[in-house]
């Protein structure tokens, strides 16, 4: 045990001296919250988090204004942070990211459906006029059921289509001949889909957010 003892302070260094070797650099940690842990906060492994936190603050301070790193940390448990990684000279500009609006929502469902043949009977600002309230990932998700809806149909019809080939209703030449029964995703995928969608961002968590943010606006 003692061989390891320091080695999380260790690949702190070494990360931030491989980030000031290629400066300028961007270090982006997301899931902060997992490595910034508020100190003292208890837990099995709170020494080494609380060593960890403070090699990090230490690597922060001693940046100086030689190199141009900027550090980026992504969080949906900010009221964990330890106070002192959100201090002036540090992580010091707080960007609070809100649910997807609707614009933000057709654009996340084009990025989801970039690849993917989309009927005529259903439009991306549809589906966005539909999922007010939903997350980039509830959006993603709805997409991937949609996606695995039509795949399952296509599958269904491809048994069916054989089945009658070997009825002997169709020879293989007529089957193979015979249009796509399921060329896109439907209104009626997206329907299915929706109907086992959630919001995994409820009001109460959203009002968690801007209390916060209120809270360290009025701090600075």
């Amino acid at each position: 045990l003692n061989m390891w003892f320091g080695g999380s302070e260790a690949n702190v260094r070494d990360l931030f001296d491989k980030a000031r070797a290629a400066s300028p650099c961007i270090l982006f940690f997301d899931e902060m919250d997992s490595i910034a842990r508020s100190r003292g906060s208890g837990g099995g492994s709170s020494e080494t988090s609380d060593r960890v936190i403070n090699q990090i603050l230490s690597e922060i301070d001693g940046m100086g204004s030689g190199k141009t790193l900027f550090i980026i940390g992504a969080t949906n448990r900010p009221d964990i942070l330890d106070p002192g990684i959100m201090r002036p000279g540090r992580l010091d500009q707080l960007i609070y990211i809100p649910l997807p609006d609707r614009e933000s929502r057709v654009s996340i469902f084009k990025a989801n459906l970039r690849k993917s043949p989309i009927a005529d009977d259903i439009s991306f600002e549809q589906l966005a006029d539909v999922t007010e309230g939903f997350s980039g990932a509830d959006i993603t998700e709805i997409c991937q059921r949609a996606a695995k809806n039509a795949i399952r149909e296509s599958i269904t019809a491809e048994i069916e289509r054989q089945k009658r080939v070997e009825d002997g209703e169709l020879s293989q030449e007529e089957a193979d001949a015979l249009p796509d029964q399921v060329p896109a995703i439907t209104r009626a995928h997206f329907e299915e889909s929706m109907s086992k969608a959630r919001r995994s961002v409820g009001p109460e968590i959203v009002q968690q957010y801007d209390e916060f943010t209120a809270k360290i606006k009025q701090q600075w």
